[in-house]
């Protein structure tokens, strides 16, 4: 979407590299920090760490490393900027994020933040700026992701309740609150997601497409809060993972 002619296959390679990096070593170093909690959850207790599979020291080293050189490709291949976007990632990621997850519901907006930081990356390797169009594909995934993390919360809440992770669905047991906050994430997605056109990003095929798309993703986020159940959340979970490569595909062959 930053790119004013053809692709540059080895900057897209090289951009590519170094975010892959980055966000496997916060995976790696994300699973070497919550070891223990990891532990008591049916979804996660079969993990490398919990289940002994793999020592701590060497997963911490794994992720240190993938980390290190992640930003390195993004600093000497990329350009500074995309780096810096890199190590803010990292940094929110874990130093803020992972131990918010033990204090506060909040550690959800938190984590978004990292979370929405690949699109604004790719835009900066190429435009070696951010601009109103970088933070419009941020903010894209970022109200994405707060309805996609809420269902999975409802989902996994007895699990996030036994590790001691205050998330808004174990602290909400009724779900009303949690409905409600993805409905209102998910409003705020529906004008975000069209602004592409408006900014002559893309054509009017995109703007229908993305208008249909994130009405349907309302949808189904306000049925979380008519029908609080499991299934509702499962269907909100599997509309949520459909909506984003759609839309996203729809931008890539609309694109101005």
């Amino acid at each position: 979407m930053g790119s004013a002619g053809p692709l540059n296959g080895r900057l897209l390679l090289f951009t590519l590299l170094g975010s892959v990096g980055v966000a496997a070593g916060c995976g790696v170093l994300n699973q070497w920090f919550e070891v223990e909690s990891d532990g008591r959850m049916n979804r996660t207790k079969s993990r490398p760490l919990p289940a002994g599979r793999l020592p701590s020291r060497q997963a911490f080293w794994f992720g240190l490393v993938l980390s290190v050189v992640g930003l390195w490709i993004l600093l000497y291949q990329v350009n500074e900027l995309t780096s810096y976007l890199g190590m803010t990632a990292l940094v929110s990621y874990i130093v803020f994020y992972t131990p918010l997850k033990k204090i506060t519901s909040l550690c959800t907006v938190v984590g978004a933040i990292p979370g929405a930081m690949p699109p604004l990356m790719g835009y900066a390797a190429v435009q070696n700026q951010i601009g109103f169009e970088g933070w419009t594909l941020f903010s894209i995934l970022f109200f994405w992701q707060m309805p996609h993390f809420l269902s999975i919360g409802w989902i996994y809440r007895e699990d996030y309740a036994k590790a001691g992770f205050p998330m808004l669905s174990v602290i909400d047991p009724e779900g009303e609150t949690t409905g409600w906050v993805a409905v209102v994430y998910a409003m705020a997605l529906l004008p975000i997601s069209l602004l592409p056109t408006y900014l002559k990003m893309t054509g009017p095929v995109y703007f229908w497409i993305a208008l249909v798309l994130s009405l349907f993703f309302l949808w189904f986020s306000a049925g979380l809060v008519r029908m609080r159940t499991l299934t509702q959340a499962r269907k909100l979970f599997l509309v949520s993972i459909i909506y984003l490569p759609l839309l996203f595909i729809a931008m890539a062959l609309n694109k101005i």
